[in-house]
């Protein structure tokens, strides 16, 4: 395929790319921001597709390229992907519930040069994990896909979905995890997207709290913690003067983060389900460089109400997909896209799930 260089490269490549390469999965969990559930939306990319979209991928920069899902594992040509990942240069790595990682597996994995692996485990208590995941045993069987990728010397990073704000729910999951030599993890705090548009949450002041007490706790541990999808993290870290490198701005999408759905379309984040263009029929350099969205994401002076005002927008930026998925706003999700029309003005609005006011 062909694609033309361009004159000016601003910004840089994207660090990061999180890739829903099937929409089916054997779990049910209650926050699934694309109800995968056992059939794949018509247009799904095809395994000489998908090496497509690696192609223009590897034509833009060397980010690391998540296989995510539903669950990747379902895709039969999984390895054959990460194989072509991994030779056209990118670090290829998998996020998965573990449901179906055995030993072979994770061997197959391993030889097609999957990098890193992170597996979801919400609780030490199977039963609070497997009610939320919604199937009978998939705490047992995570567990035994971070032992079986320990064994083959695959790095695991552990995904928390924090439900509720308890820090000794968190203590505890991390525990475990390191009893497992498990350094890294990402607490993911639920956006009410997909099937998780009804979920119960607490309030953000509690949420708040928590990432408080998190950082504090674990800022000498020597283990890499990111809160995630709150982005408000970083104004309470700088608060705090706790710094670490590695976790970059709090809110990524479109500035050095994307998404590509299973039918390839490319959005800011797998929590903002607004296309910025179909990699069947523009280039992934022309969507990244050039679409209207990621211009306009990238320009912080369209950020609107306190977090236009906040100073912290540089290093926070306020959750896009909380903006547009507010109160105010007429649904949009329906296991599906929707394409920016003339306005976009709701992205931009004020995370309404950030007690911070500025300058008080």
């Amino acid at each position: 395929m062909s694609i033309h260089n361009l004159q000016k490269r601003e910004p840089g490549p994207p660090r990061l790319i999180s890739w829903n390469i099937t929409l089916r999965c054997p779990l049910k969990c209650a926050h699934c921001y694309v109800d995968a559930g056992n059939s794949e939306p018509e247009g799904i990319l095809s395994t000489y597709e998908a090496k497509e979209v690696i192609d223009q991928i590897a034509d833009v920069g060397s980010p690391i390229l998540v296989l995510s899902g539903g669950e990747p594992l379902l895709r039969e040509d999984i390895c054959e992907i990460a194989a072509y990942g991994t030779e056209k240069g990118l670090r290829m790595v998998m996020g998965t519930s573990g449901y179906y990682l055995d030993k072979e597996m994770v061997r197959r994995l391993k030889m097609a040069g999957i990098k890193a692996v992170a597996i979801s485990l919400d609780s030490t208590d199977p039963a609070i994990h497997d009610a939320f995941r919604g199937l009978d045993g998939a705490w047992e069987r995570a567990v035994h896909a971070i032992d079986s990728c320990n064994a083959a010397d695959i790095p695991v990073q552990i995904n928390m979905t924090v439900t509720r704000p308890v820090l000794g729910d968190i203590e505890s999951l991390i525990n475990f995890g390191e009893s497992k030599g498990v350094k890294d993890y990402h607490l993911f705090f639920p956006v009410q997207t997909g099937r998780g548009e009804e979920i119960s949450l607490s309030t953000p002041e509690e949420y708040e709290g928590i990432i408080r007490d998190v950082l504090i706790r674990y800022q000498h541990s020597g283990l890499n913690i990111r809160p995630t999808c709150a982005p408000q993290f970083r104004r309470i870290a700088d608060d705090l003067g706790i710094k670490n490198p590695q976790w970059g701005r709090g809110c990524l999408a479109g500035i050095t983060y994307c998404r590509i759905y299973a039918t390839g379309e490319v959005t800011p984040c797998p929590y903002l389900p607004v296309s910025a263009g179909n990699l069947k029929k523009t280039s992934f350099m022309d969507i990244w460089y050039r679409s209207d969205l990621f211009s306009k994401l990238r320009n912080l002076d369209n950020i609107t109400g306190k977090c236009g005002r906040c100073t912290y927008k540089t290093v926070c930026g306020g959750c896009r997909a909380r903006a547009y998925q507010s109160p105010a706003s007429s649904p949009r999700w329906c296991d599906g896209l929707a394409t920016p029309k003339h306005s976009t003005n709701e992205i931009f609005a004020e995370d309404p799930w950030c007690s911070y006011q500025p300058g008080r």
